[in-house]
């Protein structure tokens, strides 16, 4: 195995567990979200006359929830299972679509949880943890053939 190959395999694996180190800090960030929503904090802005306008509250509990499946998806994804990979990047892009639909409310905090998303999206899509586990068996001799 060449060198650059096992650099590039170490950026991946990396960079994945650092997209679910940033999955569990989105999942925190919708939680507070969620939380200033729900206790109508002075933070968020209610005064707009907005397209996708929900009651406060809704919007809190849609961002409460959303977090602590996002937290979930974070956990799991340490465990590097293809299930939680993909549903790191569905659940990423859902988060965005609700974060975007939030922008009027608190920009900031929208487009923050937004840019997250996408770095975990491409962190999560990058890493392929089966093809370097076969690479490190090849390399190491596990595998005859």
């Amino acid at each position: 195995m060449s060198e650059e190959s096992v650099v590039k395999r170490g950026v991946a694996q990396g960079s994945a567990m650092g997209g679910a180190v940033l999955l569990v800090t989105v999942g925190v960030l919708e939680l507070l979200q969620g939380l200033s929503a729900i206790s109508k904090d002075e933070v968020i802005v209610t005064g707009v006359d907005y397209t996708y306008q929900f009651d406060l509250t809704a919007w809190g509990w849609t961002h409460l929830v959303l977090g602590a499946i996002v937290t979930a998806a974070g956990i799991a994804l340490f465990t590097g299972a293809a299930w939680a990979r993909g549903g790191a990047m569905v659940i990423c892009a859902i988060s965005i679509l609700v974060n975007f639909l939030w922008l009027p409310y608190y920009p900031m905090w929208a487009i923050t949880i937004i840019a997250l998303n996408a770095v975990v999206i491409w962190a999560v899509s990058t890493w392929h943890p089966d093809r370097d586990r076969s690479r490190t068996a090849i390399s190491t001799g596990e595998i005859n053939g």
